[in-house]
């Protein structure tokens, strides 16, 4: 007893990382019940024959020569820089006397994407390194939230469709380009021709099934101020900028005419107005806040358009003078804007469906209510 008092004593004096990584038998004298007793050999090896005897505190410090020459060697490495990081290095390395120095590589994004099989690629967005890298999400808007548990699962109810294995379903020839009938020898290899009709210079997006991979919803928000009168009067074009930027938490930017229309009397370069375009948790933020606080509150509002589509699956509406007064930034203090140059605005919706139909199925789960005849 008295020996095993003594070693359990002399390892607890020694660190942890001094003992042994796998110890023959455990240094605790005391047994369990799940525990057998290990049989007696021979051969058996001391428990602190591993241990060394010396303590790592009183290893003697590095000879100066090796000291001088590690610093010469990081002298010598310094001197090696990168073709195109030589002003960067110039500008931003520490000192030679350093011994800790930075990377002799600083990698900066292009600003220009040159291609997929270009040699340097710009980084994802998430990476902070990016340029156009934004931190974030900070929150999940209640509209989205809402969208993704409950209206989701609703839309996938609504639309499904039950096709047994081995049913042949049809293939919508909408937007294929017509081929030629081959009756001249000079059809053969000539490109395909463009779908009949007015808008055959625009090919219409295939309608895709909802599934759930293929969900509907908002990609962006899209608002638009038409101030014509800004060229003549700075006026208008601050108070437009001012209630824009209140109901969309974004500096606008300012729209400019790119051609002269004689009926109008708008001339090219002058100013037409602002915009600004939301996405992300943004834009959901914007239309819970539409939803929600001012689309009730216009009087008697039959709703949006049903034909107001682009056939690609977004959607317009439009609100006049009284109704900017409902958003709750400039409710508040609606006064202090002169109510004479606040315009009315044009709200675009950008949404993921493919089709008319499927944007009016997810704005109507959202609350938007719409009227008239349909168009898909």
């Amino acid at each position: 007893m008295a020996c095993s008092r003594e070693g359990v004593r002399l390892a607890g004096s020694l660190l942890r990382r001094q003992l042994p990584l796998r110890a023959a038998t455990p240094l605790c004298a005391r047994r369990f019940a799940s525990t057998e007793a290990q049989k007696a050999s021979s051969n058996k090896v001391d428990d602190l024959s591993e241990l060394e005897p010396a303590s790592s505190f009183l290893t003697p410090p590095p000879d100066e020569n090796v000291v001088k020459s590690f610093d010469k060697d990081q002298r010598t490495e310094h001197g090696k820089k990168l073709p195109g990081n030589r002003y960067a290095l110039r500008l931003f390395s520490p000192p030679l006397d350093l011994k800790l120095t930075m990377s002799r590589y600083q990698y900066h994004p292009p600003k220009f994407d040159r291609g997929p099989l270009h040699p340097v690629q710009s980084p994802p967005s998430s990476d902070p390194i990016a340029r156009d890298f934004t931190p974030g999400p900070f929150n999940i808007p209640r509209l989205r939230h809402t969208l993704e548990t409950t209206i989701a699962p609703d839309l996938l109810t609504l639309t499904y469709q039950h096709h047994p294995p081995g049913e042949v379903r049809p293939v919508s020839t909408k937007g294929e380009l017509r081929t030629w009938d081959g009756s001249s020898p000079y059809h053969k290899n000539r490109p395909r021709r463009a779908p009949r009709g007015p808008s055959s210079d625009s090919i219409p997006l295939l309608e895709r099934d909802i599934t759930p991979t293929n969900i509907p919803e908002i990609k962006a928000v899209s608002i638009s101020m038409h101030q014509p009168k800004g060229t003549s009067d700075k006026e208008y074009l601050h108070t437009a900028r001012a209630a824009l930027l209140a109901i969309s938490g974004q500096f606008p930017k300012v729209n400019i005419i790119k051609s002269n229309i004689v009926q109008f009397k708008i001339k090219k370069g002058d100013i037409g107005g602002v915009h600004v375009t939301l996405e992300g948790n943004a834009a959901y933020e914007f239309m819970d806040k539409l939803v929600t606080l001012v689309l009730p509150k216009i009087k008697e509002w039959p709703g949006v358009k049903a034909s107001s589509g682009d056939g690609n699956g977004n959607l317009s509406l439009g609100l006049d003078r009284e109704a900017m007064s409902y958003f709750p930034e400039l409710e508040y203090n609606f006064s202090s804007y002169p109510t004479k140059m606040i315009p009315g605005c044009y709200i675009s919706i950008q949404t993921t469906a493919t089709s008319d139909r499927q944007a009016r199925l997810l704005l109507e789960a959202l609350g938007i209510p719409f009227y008239g005849k349909v168009k898909n």
